[in-house]
């Protein structure tokens, strides 16, 4: 049988039942002109953010010059619906010539605040759907961030009309505010999902979201305001097509539960068989995880799955499943007896209450999405977003009845306090890749004293880059013996671990390299060898003096002589220096001694020559004196 065939019969079996779209009654009133005033039905775009336990009142506008809404409006004018009074503008559409999901976003970016579509023919409302995978459309599906809702054929042209002919302005009402029942004070919601990581864009949405909304999850659930359950799509292979190759492949318990093959491709790759066998795996990790009042673990699973057990990088298998159930301590033994034979030829209890489920009851339509979210037996339209789904989960709580994280988005999970979130672990510097955030806790290799650490944060970090070794040694070899401390961490190196000189190993483990007894050390004649932790020692025969530079021995008593020679020489050295030292002394004080002198002889004279002058005076008397006589 060929692929394709296959394909049609798992699509007859999907499409086998009357597939029911959920439509909002009377969520739109018309408000003026008085003349139209009445409440009609929509069916809420599933995409976008519908105003989920509230309303909107705009007036109506319409192009005809952009009547699809397929390109963008006056590019001149920027923002054309964008209005400064207190009143929106909500844009309405024609449907047709393009993507639901593209007219909704040239809307947005014309400043509409909601868009409405006019169905082209006369038919039970459906729901919008965004685009499938395309290139085109990854652009902008993530970005769309405002309400629209598809409305019958008659109704949008009553409105359109009325648009046009401008007597007065067309003012509606959407509102929402019952669109989310709430019944008590808890909210049920359920969330179809798949293990699936390479189906494109869908796969990229769910597992974002479980990711981004995981925090939020875990903390209703823990506090009793929510009850949660997860979902799986199964299908069954047509009993004629049983013992095919693509049903063998794709299908388990004889092609009771099957799944498309992964990479649509039957002779390479997963196979579709494998993708139900993990499913089952979680959803047994929820059904034992809940049998201990710790469902949302079932959060914390899936995430570190995807993580570290992903499609994408062929890893994703029984044995990585497993590791991650070890790292969040769940009961393996458990978890296998609940998933039973997948090769045994009878009903499985878990998966066959999925197949069950799958058809729509009360205000719930039919499963035939992935991922699909519904909220107290209601499905959820708009985008898969954290705040978005909140904004709807909060909705189904009766007034005042809501926790506060509906008022707050403040949050603390503080799943890192039991068994450090399932995260690696230094045991010896207590630090840890577990870290708490809005979204829950995720295991990360961390920053410490301003050293990077790398790993996947789940088995292994390891210490990288300069500064390592000040932190456990870089998580390498290192040990203390007799007062001195070895590593096999260097600073030189930003990564790896080596062994130190003198110890051989990996560096995560070194043992003492005994030189001696390998021949390594003192190799000279007459030498004896002693190990030393880390090093050795060498020592000569008799009275020689072992030089290690030339691994040699030398006599002590030329040594002697030499060091006598030296002092000797030394001493004469000294001794010449200070007599030129006395020497220097001696010139330097006659040299001032006669600068003295010099300078005091100047001034002297002065005294003498008046001592003269006296003398001769008294001379020249006495001669006078002698004449008179």
């Amino acid at each position: 049988m060929s692929r394709s065939l296959l394909g049609v019969l798992f699509c007859v079996v999907l499409v086998s039942v009357n597939g029911r779209f959920v439509v909002e009654k009377e969520s739109i009133r018309v408000l003026s002109p008085y003349k139209l005033r009445s409440k009609h039905d929509a069916a809420i775009g599933n995409f976008g953010v519908p105003e989920y336990g509230g309303s909107m009142v705009g007036s109506m506008v319409y192009s005809h010059q952009n009547s699809y809404a397929c390109k963008p409006f006056d590019e001149e004018k920027k923002q054309p619906f964008k209005t400064n009074s207190t009143r929106l503008h909500i844009l309405i559409v024609d449907r047709g010539e393009c993507f639901f999901a593209l007219k909704v976003w040239n809307a947005q970016q014309a400043g509409a605040a909601a868009v409405l579509v006019t169905d082209d023919r006369d038919e039970p409302l459906i729901t919008m759907e965004s685009p499938g995978e395309s290139a085109d459309a990854d652009g902008y599906i993530d970005k769309i961030g405002i309400p629209s809702a598809l409305i019958d054929r008659s109704f949008g042209e009553t409105l359109k009309a009325a648009v046009q002919k401008a007597e007065e302005d067309v003012v509606i009402k959407l509102d929402w505010r019952e669109s989310m029942p709430n019944p008590d004070q808890r909210v049920e919601y359920e969330f179809w999902t798949n293990s699936n990581d390479e189906c494109g864009i869908r796969c990229d949405e769910q597992m974002n979201f479980v990711k981004d909304f995981k925090g939020h999850a875990q903390i209703l659930e823990k506090g009793g305001y929510t009850m949660f359950t997860p979902h799986y799509i199964t299908w069954f292979c047509p009993a004629p097509f049983i013992l095919s190759d693509q049903c063998k492949s794709q299908c388990i318990n004889h092609g009771r539960y099957c799944a498309p093959d992964p990479e649509k491709n039957f002779g390479t790759g997963y196979q579709g068989k494998d993708v139900v066998f993990e499913n089952l795996r979680q959803l047994c990790v929820h059904r034992v995880a809940n049998e201990s009042n710790k469902s949302w673990v079932w959060w914390d699973f899936v995430t570190d799955f995807h993580i570290r057990c992903s499609m994408k990088e062929k890893r994703y298998s029984k044995e990585c499943a497993e590791d991650v159930l070890k790292s969040l301590n769940l009961p393996i033994e458990k978890i296998k007896d609940c998933m039973g034979d997948p090769e045994a030829d009878v009903e499985n209890d878990v998966l066959k209450i999925e197949q069950d489920r799958q058809v729509g009851r009360g205000s719930r339509g039919d499963v035939t999405i992935l991922p699909t979210l519904v909220i107290n037996d209601v499905q959820y339209r708009g985008k898969l977003e954290r705040t978005a789904v909140l904004k709807a989960l909060c909705a189904g709580f009766q007034e005042t009845t809501e926790p506060p994280i509906c008022l707050s988005g403040d949050m603390e999970t503080n799943q890192c306090l039991e068994r450090n979130g399932g995260c690696w672990r230094d045991s010896k510097s207590n630090i840890t890749a577990c870290k708490d955030t809005f979204r829950g806790r995720v295991c990360e290799c961390p920053v410490a004293n301003g050293v990077q650490y790398k790993g996947d944060g789940y088995m292994s970090c390891e210490a990288f880059g300069p500064g390592r070794c000040a932190i456990n040694s870089g998580g390498c070899w290192s040990e203390t013996k007799y007062g001195q401390t070895l590593s096999a961490c260097s600073d030189s190196d930003i990564t790896g671990c080596r062994c130190p000189h003198g110890f051989q190993g990996d560096g995560h483990k070194c043992e003492d390299i005994n030189e001696c007894s390998e021949g390594l050390a003192c190799q000279c004649e007459g030498c004896s060898c002693k190990n030393t932790w880390g090093g050795y020692g060498c020592k000569c025969k008799g009275e020689k003096l072992y030089i290690m530079e030339q691994d040699t021995c030398i006599e002590r008593n030329s040594t002697k002589f030499g060091w006598f020679l030296a002092l000797l020489i030394l001493g004469a050295v000294v001794s010449a220096a200070f007599a030129g030292y006395i020497f220097y002394k001696y010139r330097f004080r006659s040299y001032m001694d006669s600068e003295v002198m010099a300078i005091m002889s100047q001034y002297m004279p002065l005294d003498s020559q008046h001592h003269n002058q006296v003398t001769q005076h008294e001379n020249g008397s006495l001669r006078q004196g002698s004449s008179g006589v």
